[in-house]
């Protein structure tokens, strides 16, 4: 069963895969030959999955699969949310985000720092239904970073009833309780149920 991801980010792709198994052939969109520019311009992550997913509907008829994931940071009013990949602007690097992070919550103390990941996916399948599915996973923001695995802002993320950051949990940890796996858990129970 192929599954066209709407993203060019392979770490995002190695995830998906590691969650859904050998059962999928998961590509991206760039390898699929599509390049498209899409403009992630909702003001919600259920907005800009919905916004990708769509967008490659016109290019393939296999199933669509996009997600729009981020980070949300209750001291700072749900910041950065839709804006996590791009918030230290719009060429951003993950350690410019994390410094910037760390910055804006240099005052806050250990207990202030709640936070979670949140993922929205969408699945369109050849038929174009649409189905979304939500994955959270809560924890709270690190005073430091701490360790080398994972991306974006998970050497910061420490999650509730661990001591270690996403940056410190191998993949496969990881991949059982992340936003993410949460919400592919979901996907795939529908897609092996539904058998497309």
């Amino acid at each position: 069963m192929k599954i066209v991801i709407a993203t060019g980010n392979e770490h995002k792709k190695d995830e998906i895969k590691a969650v859904l198994g050998s059962e999928f052939d998961v590509v991206t969109m760039k390898e699929e030959g599509i390049y498209v520019d899409i403009v992630e311009d909702g003001t919600t992550f259920e907005e800009n999955a919905l916004i990708k997913a769509r967008a490659l509907k016109k290019y393939t008829k296999e199933i669509i699969l996009a997600d729009d994931s981020g980070l949300a940071v209750d001291a700072l009013e749900g910041k950065p949310g839709v804006y996590s990949a791009r918030y230290a602007g719009e060429n951003a690097t993950d350690e410019m985000n994390n410094e910037k992070l760390l910055s804006e919550l240099k005052d806050v103390p250990m207990e202030n720092r709640s936070a979670k990941f949140v993922c929205i996916m969408v699945l369109i399948l050849p038929n174009g239904e649409e189905h979304l599915f939500k994955g959270e996973c809560k924890g709270s923001i690190d005073l430091r970073l701490n360790g080398q695995n994972g991306f974006g802002y998970d050497p910061l993320f420490i999650v509730d009833g661990l001591k270690e950051t996403f940056g410190e949990l191998s993949a496969k940890e990881k991949n059982k309780i992340s936003h993410r796996a949460l919400a592919l858990d979901k996907l795939t129970e529908m897609l092996m149920n539904n058998k497309c």
